[in-house]
């Protein structure tokens, strides 16, 4: 249908989102950016060689691409892509001056002088040398570590303090010492032009990625994630309890002077057959539920108790947990800690040599780390993000703090792949620095491991990273100061009580990939201390994810391309006994590939050997099974091929498909079930889910199953599956941040305000207020952004919500604008606490809370003539096209009246 629709869209000639697709229809010469450049334009071709082959390599991806899809019925057969051919990419041109760059020595090119400036990283002399050739030649420290340069420099016996100066291209360089406050990814140096330019990468031996770190697109707020549901799904309204969800409805209605007038609601059906259309600006009413029990929930009755009485025992529980929450609170805060040193110069230049840009989020909870650190009080803080967004470098940091502190650190991990993986990045990163790092696991022989052991009771082993075997009653620690714990879900009930009693007067950090709702992270935030990592490492792209029947030829492609790239693969089959067999097809289909075998049921040494060869592309296939589940990190592996996908469950899918897209190249995914056999309903729609996804950080969505049922129940550390079967898991949650905010402040009942404890205001303006399906054809898209205005909290909140409208499908039609200006009566309402906002014949009735004192007089005289007083109700006249303004004028009145009584009050009582 969309197909049609497009086409029929094209034969009328008009534009539409995603048009370019057919380019290759509507112009059969398919114009590149060249052909829009003008003449006398000067071109620099940056590695000729590569520019085509990197075209060439577009070009055949996109073949295969568009192949596959064609196959699934996403294309139609022989569909043109919209790509310039290779061979018109030439930049040669009698219209243009080209100049190609190339590192190779090209013959007839030009030696502009400029060179490699000289690496310093621990060399004294060298520093002293480049201080001293300061007297003749400018030498600028490119950095913005400009203390710790200055250090090193005075360290090397260099006296002379560096000039500040700005680096553009008006700069003339003259003799001196200088320091320019930028972040630069290498340096040079030109004798004839007296310049040397040294940057963090010849001063610290950091090699830095330069970043101008942009809005990611299709980066979306949890919220949204959150609130989204589908025709057909249980949704829950605040005020009426569960409903199913049957889609978008425009209706036809009057305002008061029997014009017509288009209005979009949620048609949400109850028990009974009873339906209930909830205007699209009450959308934040409206929630998805989630309840944790299999098969669907009762439909709630309307117009009767059920659902209060639902919600009052929900609420009680959530208390419960909120009192016991604070219990655990105040007895952590009362036990004594250690308190680990600042930062030192060591820790600094550790982290001077991380090659890539921290995330803010990275820097957020690395921040919030040391400082848990450094208090007395011990700290248990949950470091949650999604797969590959950085956990292991945060962690990574915080041992090494530990150390410099003179403690020793257990890092535990659930499976031994995992163990082996941390242990060779760790190893890594502190090399050369003054740290022991060892690993306990099955891959070590008894003898090492009795070393490693005797090392750790001895103190000389700084950090030790291990399965479970490192909460064996043998082991003994000389002054272990910090455990780290990876995936602590994943570990049995035992192991998880010996952790329980080690928390006591320890520092723990443990790392989850399950993401974590910002319900969830408010509720608990101060009671057990929380980080999250959502936002996607630098040039991290998203992993494009095909679900498709099992056949040879598809096999074949895919691994090819991986293979024609410089890439590896993971073959994932999950049945040891016919793995071999797996390998057999895989040798057979591609019979270039160097292909290996890994499982769990392997002699040790074995693994570890196969493990280390594909880690150091020895293999090009690796036959596996889910012991790549957690954790490791080939960032040459960007294609994942999971052989009947269908036996998977939904989390363990995500998990696997994280196991690649971990560099900045593309990275694939398929998902193949086998086409003879019947998929379950249930299986089904595992796929489907994984087939939509196409977003980065996504992990959220697919944890929310697992999360509400389990993972929400073991972080809080009580069973409240009744509770959040009754109301759904988000209502749940908010309601477990009412009760712990109300607590923590000695606060009554109904003083936290949110959606939960406020009535809902009755707003019903003469207006078309909706988004149109011209302006957004998919309906779930224009649910998507109803969604995303419905949750601004405020006039800016709106605002941007607005421009992110306008950027995506243009500027945005009068229905829309009437949308906004209805949500923002509807946001200054409920700061005012107002019953009501109607059209009533010629006025707009504004009904107020007759317990609030208000200046009516006052507003009489400010809107004198237009303004009528009723008790407990204002009338205000409806008047030309600029009544709209008007009573936006009234509401700002009002609030500003209500805020002087308020202080008038305030005053009096002090």
């Amino acid at each position: 249908d969309e197909w049609e629709e497009d086409l029929e869209r094209l034969a009328q000639g008009s534009a539409f989102p995603g048009v370019e697709l057919f380019a290759a229809y509507l112009d059969t010469r398919v114009p590149s950016l060249l052909d829009h450049l003008p003449a006398g334009t000067v071109v620099v071709d940056v590695e000729p060689g590569r520019q085509v082959a990197a075209v060439v390599e577009a070009e055949q991806e996109t073949v295969t691409l568009a192949a596959a899809e064609a196959r699934d019925g996403e294309l139609p057969e022989g569909f043109q892509p919209p790509l310039v051919p290779a061979d018109r990419l030439a930049v040669e041109s009698p219209d243009r001056h080209v100049v190609r760059v190339s590192v190779s020595d090209l013959d007839g090119g030009l030696d502009l002088g400029w060179r490699d400036a000289e690496p310093l990283v621990g060399r004294p002399d060298a520093l002293r040398a480049a201080g001293a050739e300061a007297s003749s030649s400018a030498v600028v420290l490119a950095t913005e570590q400009g203390e710790r340069a200055q250090a090193l420099l005075s360290e090397a016996g260099v006296t002379a303090a560096p000039g500040e100066v700005a680096l553009d291209l008006d700069w003339e360089p003259e003799s001196g010492l200088w320091w320019a406050d930028v972040d630069l990814a290498s340096g040079c140096a030109h004798p004839d032009l007296g310049l040397r330019l040294l940057t963090d990468a010849e001063l610290f031996g950091r090699v830095r990625r330069p970043s101008v770190r942009t809005t990611r697109r299709g980066q979306r707020s949890e919220a949204a994630v959150q609130l989204e549901f589908q025709p057909g799904e249980m949704v829950v309204h605040v005020d009426h309890g569960v409903a199913r969800f049957h889609g978008m409805r425009l209706l036809d209605a009057e305002d008061e002077d029997g014009a017509p007038i288009q209005r979009e609601y949620l048609e949400l059906e109850y028990a009974e057959g009873d339906k209930l259309f909830v205007p699209v600006e009450s959308l934040d009413r409206v929630q998805k539920f989630l309840g944790g029990g299999e098969g669907e929930p009762a439909l709630h009755r309307l117009g009767t108790g059920d659902w209060e009485r639902a919600r009052a025992r929900a609420r009680r529980n959530a208390e419960d947990v909120a009192e016991e929450l604070l219990e655990i609170y105040s007895r952590r805060e009362a036990s004594p800690g250690f308190a680990f040193a600042p930062d030192t110069a060591w820790q600094a230049d550790l982290e001077g040599r991380f090659p890539y840009e921290e995330t803010p989020d990275q820097l957020r909870a690395l921040a919030e780390i040391k400082a848990d650190m450094e208090s007395e009080r011990p700290m248990d803080r949950l470091l949650c993000g999604d797969v590959g967004f950085g956990k292991t470098e945060i962690a990574l940091r915080a041992a090494f703090k530990a150390v410099m502190s003179g403690k020793q650190v257990a890092l535990l991990a659930p499976t031994t792949v995992l163990v082996q993986q941390h242990f060779q990045v760790f190893s890594e990163r502190l090399q050369g620095l003054p740290v022991t790092v060892e690993v306990l696991s099955r891959f070590r022989t008894e003898d090492e491991q009795k070393r490693t052991l005797a090392g750790v009771k001895a103190g000389a082993v700084d950090i030790v990273v291990g399965t479970h075997m490192l909460l064996q009653r043998g082991v003994k620690f000389k002054r272990l100061g910090l455990l780290i714990i990876d995936e602590e879900q994943r570990f049995g009930v035992m192991q998880k009580e010996r952790l329980k009693r080690m928390r006591t007067n320890l520092d723990v950090l443990s790392l989850s990939a399950t993401p974590i709702p910002r319900t969830l992270h408010m509720a608990v935030s101060g009671i057990r201390d929380m980080s999250v990592v959502q936002t996607p490492p630098e040039d991290r792209q998203p992993i494009k994810t095909y679900v498709t029947a099992d056949e040879d030829e598809l096999v074949r492609e895919v691994i090819e391309r991986e293979l024609d790239r410089g890439g590896q693969v993971y073959f994932l089959h999950n049945r040891v006994r016919t793995i071999d067999r797996a390998a057999q097809r895989v040798a057979r289909l591609v019979p270039r590939a160097r292909v290996a075998v890994g499982h769990g049921q392997m002699d040790e040494d074995e693994l570890a050997h196969v493990m280390v060869d594909f880690s150091a592309h020895r293999h090009d296939v690796l036959v596996c099974t889910t012991i790549i589940e957690n954790g490791l990190d080939i960032p040459n592996a960007n294609t994942l091929i999971v052989d009947r996908a269908e036996r998977f469950g939904l989390s363990q899918l995500y998990q696997l498909r994280g196991r690649v897209g971990r560099s900045g190249k593309r990275a694939y995914s398929y998902f193949l079930y086998d086409p003879k056999a019947s998929l379950t309903e249930a299986a089904d729609r595992r796929l489907d889910v994984m087939s939509g996804l196409h977003e980065l950080g996504q992990g959220f969505k697919i944890a929310l199953r697992d999360l509400e049922i389990r993972g929400a129940g073991n972080m809080l550390g009580t069973e409240q599956h009744g509770a959040i079967a009754a109301v759904g898991f988000e209502m749940y949650l908010q309601m477990l941040q009412q009760a712990v905010s109300r607590l923590r402040s000695g606060e009554e009942e109904g003083a936290v305000t949110d959606v939960l404890n406020t009535p809902e205001l009755n707003l019903d303006l003469p207006l078309d207020h909706f988004v149109p399906r011209s302006y957004i054809r998919d309906e779930r898209l224009r649910l998507g952004a109803y969604r995303q205005l419905a949750a601004a909290e405020d006039a800016e909140e709106l605002q941007s919500a607005l421009r992110s409208l306008r950027d995506r499908y243009g500027p945005p039609p009068a229905q829309l604008g009437n949308l906004v200006y209805s949500l923002q009566v509807k946001l200054l309402g409920q700061r005012l606490r107002l019953r009501s906002v109607l059209a009533d014949g010629p006025d707009i009735a504004i009904r107020v809370d007759p317990d609030r004192l208000l200046d009516v007089q006052e507003l009489e005289r400010r809107f004198s003539g237009r303004l009528r007083v009723r008790p407990n109700r204002l009338l205000l006249r409806r008047q030309g096209p600029d009544w709209k303004e008007e009573l936006m004028r009234l509401l700002e009145a009002m609030q500003g009246l209500y805020e002087r009584a308020e202080h008038e009050r305030m005053s009096s009582h002090a």
